[in-house]
């Protein structure tokens, strides 16, 4: 069984889910063993999963609403130049060098989902190193031209005790407008 395959989605990203469209590209970022691809995929996106190792279990892998992609994205050039996608969705992954680059690639309107590690989570175990947790409203800062949605940034219990930050934001429309179905949300 792949790493990660009995986990399920994590509750933020299921929270905010409902925003995006079925038929959506959708873009997962570190995808791992594709809980959120397949979340998408089932959902009825198109989903890019891209990961530097392949952990996806062959029925995913398979699906024909998944197109897996093997690239390390912290070395050489952006794999994904030019390619936009409708949603963005980051989880237990960072690589600030890539900021730029998810910014670039959500389309007017889309949806950047991010959850990760923060300052403190030390104290909880890994990660622990400084290089790979977020200082204080450091995503907030980071994707700045976005209209936020939602921000946490603080301690978790579950589903183990961390420290995160997460992020719900959106790319402003070409227009400017507002989207409405991203505006009024319901709880979780």
């Amino acid at each position: 069984m792949p790493l990660h395959a009995d986990q399920r989605p994590s509750d933020w990203i299921r929270r905010f889910a409902p925003l995006v469209a079925p038929g959506s590209r959708v873009l997962d970022v570190a995808c791992g063993a594709g809980r959120h691809a397949r979340l998408f995929a089932e959902r009825g996106c198109a989903v890019v999963a891209v990961d530097r190792e392949p952990r996806l279990d062959p029925g995913l892998q398979a699906h024909a609403r998944v197109d897996f992609r093997v690239a390390d994205l912290e070395q050489g050039r952006w794999p994904l130049a030019g390619e936009r996608f409708d949603a963005i969705v980051v989880v237990n992954y960072l690589h600030r060098p890539l900021f730029p680059h998810l910014l670039a690639a959500l389309s007017p309107g889309g949806l950047l989902l991010y959850e990760t590690f923060a300052a403190g989570n030390a104290a909880f175990g890994r990660p622990a190193n400084p290089a790979f947790l977020l200082a204080p409203g450091e995503l907030l800062g980071a994707f700045a031209a976005l209209r936020v949605i939602a921000f946490e940034d603080g301690y978790e219990a579950a589903p183990r005790p961390a420290m995160v930050q997460r992020l719900a934001a959106t790319q402003p429309a070409a227009d400017g407008a507002d989207r409405p179905d991203r505006v009024a949300l319901r709880p979780a």
